[in-house]
């Protein structure tokens, strides 16, 4: 799963990574620590030449119900495995895809009763490159169009099967070379392996921090010596 992400890398960096161009008056706000629940803005790579900004929790162009806050805070995610299933999805692998960048994500270990949160950060690379779908919904009061996404989640690598040792699940995030590949929409997503540890770091963070009202700081991602006394081995 994903729920929990950062976006701190500035435009220039982003259009210079996916060979973008930058719209005009186009947002930049750094996200140290960013719940999916509050459904934010975020910045994302498509087949168009240039960023684009996009909210996370897919709105499917169909959904006529009352509830679409609710609706999306369900869409945060949409799993691999079931992506030709779900009427939110399947007509989107193909044709709407997108790249969400992210300098590192949060996510949960359960040490006997105790949760523990952790900071996993790319560990050669600049920025991690996760795969998503998204879609555009139109109001018919005539509000302006509603652009948003799902994060894909595959099967945990080893490094995160600790980690989220309940779920053991991970976001789909791509090598560099398979950019383009995965934007073009030529191969099934399912083709996309799942990225090796090897290109991962991890370490826990500050669980008063991310639980605050004031989450979205640096001191989100800092690493502690422990939580609580428990630290994964695998980390030590």
């Amino acid at each position: 799963m994903c729920y929990s992400n950062s976006s701190t890398s500035s435009n220039e960096q982003l259009a210079k990574i996916y060979k973008r161009s930058i719209p005009t008056l186009f947002p930049q706000s750094p996200l140290f620590y960013s719940s999916g629940f509050t459904l934010p803005k975020w910045r994302v790579i498509t087949s168009s030449p240039s960023l684009q900004t996009m909210s996370w929790g897919l709105l499917p162009h169909w959904y006529q119900g009352n509830e679409p806050q609710s609706f999306r805070q369900k869409t945060l995610n949409a799993r691999i495995e079931t992506l030709h299933e779900k009427k939110s999805y399947y007509r989107l692998i193909d044709t709407k895809r997108c790249v969400v960048p992210s300098d590192g994500f949060f996510e949960w270990q359960l040490m006997g009763k105790t949760k523990i949160p952790y900071f996993i950060y790319p560990n050669d690379t600049p920025i991690f490159s996760m795969a998503g779908i998204y879609d555009e919904w139109v109001s018919d009061s005539g509000a302006e169009p509603l652009q948003s996404f799902s994060i894909i989640t595959t099967e945990a690598n080893t490094l995160m099967a600790e980690i989220h040792n309940q779920k053991r699940r991970m976001p789909l995030l791509l090598e560099n070379s398979d950019i383009d590949r995965y934007l073009m929409g030529s191969d099934v997503i399912q083709a996309f392996p799942v990225l090796s540890e090897r290109f991962m770091k991890a370490h826990s963070v500050k669980k008063s921090i991310l639980v605050s009202s004031n989450c979205n700081i640096p001191e989100a991602q800092q690493p502690v010596v422990n939580n609580n006394g428990f630290q994964s081995s695998l980390f030590s």
